[in-house]
């Protein structure tokens, strides 16, 4: 978010930096029962807000109203992934347990298809096809909980 409203990676670092700093301060106040995202975005988006009101003087293309627009989307959005996320959740615990451990498999970091391949004694074609046809139910799955989701 912080990259859309400030472009420039010393500004970025700068108030991702206080950004953290008030969060960590302000770690007492936060509601567990409530999501984190949003209260940490509307941290950041004061924080914008404030270091734009300190660069006054300097040329800012983004004016109040656009930064909280910004952030508006980035909070449905967020929502929008939260809900992706849990559905997905749900969705690998649908498959059967050889599908799920080949999933989970395949993203483990400095994982590869042929390494797969290889332990399972099966061609690297046949691994990405099957990793292929998993991704797809795991893809209808997400759809249908999401509009049921929605339906609700």
């Amino acid at each position: 978010m912080l990259w859309s409203l400030l472009r420039d990676a010393h500004d970025v670092e700068d108030v991702l930096q206080e950004t953290n700093a008030v969060l960590w301060e302000k770690a007492h106040q936060y509601d567990t029962t409530r999501d984190f995202l949003p209260w940490a975005l509307k941290i950041a988006q004061l924080q914008v807000l404030a270091f734009r009101k300190r660069k006054a003087r300097s040329r800012l293309v983004l004016d109040e109203q656009l930064v909280t627009s910004l952030v508006d989307d980035y909070l449905l959005e967020a929502e929008s992934l939260d809900a992706r996320r849990r559905a997905l959740g749900e969705c690998l615990q649908k498959l059967s347990p050889e599908h799920r451990h080949l999933v989970v498999r395949r993203y483990e970091p400095g994982n590869s298809v042929d390494a797969i391949a290889a332990e399972l004694g099966r061609t690297p074609g046949a691994v990405s096809e099957m990793l292929r046809r998993i991704r797809l139910t795991l893809l209808g799955c997400i759809e249908r909980s999401l509009l049921r989701e929605a339906h609700t």
